[in-house]
């Protein structure tokens, strides 16, 4: 398929996590197999891995964009994506008051909902000591 999606393929499962990434590729059919193989080589090969920014930036910046956005969903599995990647719920917590800030509390008040949920889930996976 191409370096940017072997690239890219690594970097989703580092980030999203192997059972994730399997389960959205595993689960595409003819009508969703290509936006699956486009979403792995150009958000994950092409951008997520430049050298411009480090995994932990990129994680935080992508869960302002989506509590911004909103998209509770994508917000909830970046969370943990970004915890994955040494991001720590104090991070988090302040990237969420920034959205509050220039989103508006509503946003924010979402945010940390879901944010709290998905923290929630990573520890049940992964241990509390993974945060």
């Amino acid at each position: 398929m191409g370096q940017d999606f072997d690239d890219g393929l690594i970097i989703r499962k580092k980030v999203m996590g192997e059972a994730r990434v399997a389960s959205a590729l595993d689960g595409a059919d003819d009508f969703s197999r290509g936006f699956q193989e486009w979403v792995t080589a150009s958000c994950w090969g092409a951008v997520w891995g430049r050298e411009g920014l480090s995994h932990k930036t990129r994680s935080m910046i992508t869960v302002a964009m989506l509590a911004a956005l909103p998209r509770p969903n994508e917000l909830k599995l970046h969370v943990k994506g970004a915890l994955r990647n040494g991001v720590t719920t104090e991070e988090i917590r302040e990237v969420l008051m920034q959205v509050a800030v220039y989103a508006g509390a509503p946003t924010g008040v979402d945010g940390f909902r879901i944010a709290r949920e998905a923290i929630e889930e990573y520890q049940a996976e992964s241990g509390p000591a993974a945060t």
